[in-house]
């Protein structure tokens, strides 16, 4: 008489890899739950997976770089007879995709938003040997219906059930901080930004939606939800309620375990009374606000089809410093977009010099495919984008370093993140972008904990605090 060792087929491996912004992170974690959820065992080393995917970005030349260098690294792994392919996802495969596989051939799938959904057959077949083609760009714009009415009914109509309960979800870490996707998309058409080409047309997650993530999360150790999207201060125009953010705001406020929430990515002409209001006034909610000013010469603005000039946004921060005036504010800055003279150069240093912003980025401009700012005559030489770009750097390192010296003596509510360093972030400061918070106990606090503190010090923009 004969036996049979049956055994069970070892899952098969994949480590995701993440460059970009906080919008990648919480693709990057959809895709993992669905991987998860048909059996994929997720790894975090690369070379210990039988397949790395890497989640690119194309916002600018050096994050595709960035994605580029990573996938050639990742190439680099297939000798060590374990990684058998390197897949590419995000934004940068979804933006140039044939072209990129064309491009890149390092690269064994380029796949687009639209494999997400069966995104492990996809993996399968590449594994076995398989060829997935890649795609041919498109403007994502067109694929929804411009009316928002529309866009709701057609979204509702087409809603997945989730292969994991509630949320579409896994972690790939255990930070106390999460991101929480509130949107896609934008439709908005500033004349240097393709986003909206590649990620869409602009739709909002349900409150619903959001919240039911929310509390999953807090049930999985976090306790900082960072709301993101391509625009926070549209939320809800296509459910036609431009103050759903106002209404959802309190009911995440509400989940026990949640003790900051924190918004992000906040065009300034969209900052109405009402949200200002409820930033400052619901509880949990940090005074923080990061505010797309981009420039501050209004006929710059206009050309790169924006609202406002240097005026209007400090009027702006006036107001809410006056109803909170230990926020944080941060913003991004282009210089030398088409047609940018030295006097409207000088318009931003002036004011830069009188905005107290708590973190500022300085990107030099640069041409992106399918924009506006493509075709735009005026160029300003690269000689000339470098020298003002190493000018406004020099003086922002000044300008933050100072803001930070200006809050010293005050009390702030640091979260740990950094065990060994004893380093975190107070409520004015972001995650990843800005400065940190680092305490001065006898004590050491793990990561997760909340230590209130004074500042003492400064280090460069970052904090030195005292434990009360």
């Amino acid at each position: 008489m004969s036996s049979k060792l049956v055994t069970e087929k070892s899952p098969r491996t994949v480590a995701l890899v993440t460059l970009g912004c906080a919008r990648n992170e919480t693709d990057s974690e959809e895709l993992a739950g669905r991987l998860a959820a048909d059996g994929w065992m997720l790894v975090d080393d690369p070379s210990k997976a039988e397949i790395a995917v890497i989640n690119t970005c194309g916002f600018i030349e050096s994050a595709k770089k960035d994605s580029i260098d990573a996938l050639m690294q990742a190439h680099s792994l297939k000798e060590n007879g374990v990684t058998k392919a390197v897949v590419a996802v995000g934004c940068m495969a979804e933006r140039y995709g044939n072209e990129l596989a064309n491009a890149l051939p390092e690269a064994d799938a380029i796949l687009g938003f639209d494999d997400y959904q069966d995104i492990s057959a996809r993996l399968s077949t590449i594994i076995d040997g398989g060829k997935i083609s890649a795609h041919t760009p498109k403007d994502r714009r067109t694929l929804l219906p411009i009316a928002p009415s529309q866009r709701a009914e057609q979204k509702a109509a087409l809603k997945e059930i989730s292969p994991i309960g509630t949320v579409l979800r896994k972690r790939l870490d255990n930070s106390p901080i999460s991101p929480l996707k509130i949107a896609s998309g934008c439709d908005r058409r500033c004349s240097f930004c393709a986003i909206p080409y590649f990620r869409g047309s602009f739709v909002s997650r349900s409150p619903k939606e959001i919240v039911d993530e929310a509390k999953w999360l807090a049930d999985n150790g976090v306790s900082e939800l960072y709301l993101v999207s391509e625009n926070t201060t549209s939320y809800g125009k296509d459910f036609g309620d431009l103050k759903l953010m106002e209404k959802l705001l309190p009911q995440l406020s509400k989940i026990d375990a949640i003790k900051r929430i924190r918004l992000s990515y906040l065009q300034p002409a969209e900052v109405r009374p009402s949200l200002l209001q409820a930033m400052v006034s619901v509880e949990k909610v940090v005074p923080y606000f990061d505010l797309s000013f981009q420039h501050a010469n209004g006929d710059l603005l206009r050309s790169m089809r924006r609202f406002g000039d240097g005026e209007k946004f400090l009027h702006l921060i006036s107001q809410i410093r006056a109803l909170a005036p230990e926020a944080g504010i941060r913003s991004n800055f282009i210089v030398g977009f088409p047609g940018e003279t030295d006097a409207q150069f000088m318009d931003l240093v002036e004011f830069l010099s009188q905005a107290q912003l708590d973190a500022i980025g300085v990107f030099g401009y640069s041409d992106e495919d399918k924009t506006e700012g493509m075709s735009l005559q005026n160029k300003v030489a690269p000689e000339v984008i470098g020298e003002r770009v190493a000018e406004l750097s020099t003086l922002v390192d000044e300008l933050i370093s100072q803001r930070a010296e200006a809050r010293v003596g005050e009390m702030v509510t640091v979260l740990i993140e950094d065990e060994e360093e004893q380093e975190g972030r107070a409520d004015h400061q972001g995650p990843d972008v800005d400065g940190s918070t680092f305490i001065k106990s006898r004590n050491r606090y793990r990561i997760g904990e909340y230590v209130e503190a004074v500042v003492s010090d400064v280090s460069g923009v970052d904090l030195i605090a005292q434990v009360i």
